[in-house]
């Protein structure tokens, strides 16, 4: 296995039944950066997410991928969970009957089988509570189910701050969040950039809006448009769409400036 760290997409095609969405991501997040992915909707932002992650429905034509140097496009979505990927949804799917602090102890247990005792990680996931100031009577609730958007992201941060991953793909986290669960999300990764095991954690926060950037400083921001990065510059990128949309640049994409 190759020494080189990082998430590494070079060429990257992919599509979905047949419609090719992706068409040549070159992208590299390092160990313990933040990039952010932005772009207009339908740019295919949620397609490389899903794409990285192995969901069936997307399928990669051409390109590679690897995590660390281990090649993750010839790993199970399962398997590249435990190598260290983690996937926070735009729209968290609900388990009725699957309780919050079961859901969480199989998930670890998955990703790192035995590493704590059952009092180890009843101590861990009550700290993590505490820095998401989240109530403790939410590990008795089932998981998603009647949960508000809030709440919904507020567990996802729990679960990364739990797993611990080496990467963490947070697609459109913010989507329809207020201010406060926002802030939540923002602390939520601080909290896990500034601990022992999740410092040198590297993110790709993918998003329409660049609010939650106000929340998580980026290292270096993306513009996607039509299954291209056509830009991509430092955290002023983000202030420039925050000033005047996506029109500019697609204006100049189109004139072959960008």
């Amino acid at each position: 296995m190759s020494e080189q760290r990082g998430l590494h997409i070079e060429g990257l095609r992919a599509g979905i039944e047949g419609n090719e969405i992706l068409k040549g991501i070159d992208l590299q997040v390092e160990p313990g950066s933040v990039h952010a992915l932005m772009g207009p909707n339908g740019s295919g932002k949620s397609t490389l997410a899903f794409s990285l992650a192995g969901h069936p429905n997307y399928a990669v034509s051409a390109g590679s991928v690897s995590l660390d140097g281990q090649d993750l496009l010839a790993l199970a979505p399962d398997k590249r969970a435990a190598a260290g990927l983690f996937l926070s949804f735009q729209y968290p799917a609900a388990i009725p009957g699957v309780s919050v602090a079961n859901f969480i102890r199989s998930a670890r247990q998955a990703i790192r089988p035995g590493d704590l005792t059952p009092a180890k990680f009843r101590k861990l996931i009550f700290e993590q509570l505490d820095v998401l100031d989240m109530d403790p009577a939410f590990l008795s609730r089932y998981v998603n189910d009647g949960f508000s958007g809030g709440e919904k992201k507020r567990l996802e941060m729990l679960q990364m701050a739990m797993l611990a991953p080496k990467y963490a793909i947070l697609d459109e986290t913010d989507s329809g969040l207020d201010v406060d669960a926002l802030r939540s999300v923002g602390n939520a990764v601080k909290a896990l950039r500034e601990s022992e095991a999740g410092h040198e954690t590297g993110f790709l926060i993918i998003t329409h809006y660049p609010r939650i950037l106000q929340h998580i400083t980026a290292d270096r921001v993306h513009i996607m448009m039509d299954g291209r990065i056509v830009r991509s510059g430092g955290p002023e990128l983000a202030n420039e769409i925050e000033r005047s949309g996506y029109d500019k640049i697609r204006e100049e994409v189109a004139g072959g400036i960008a």
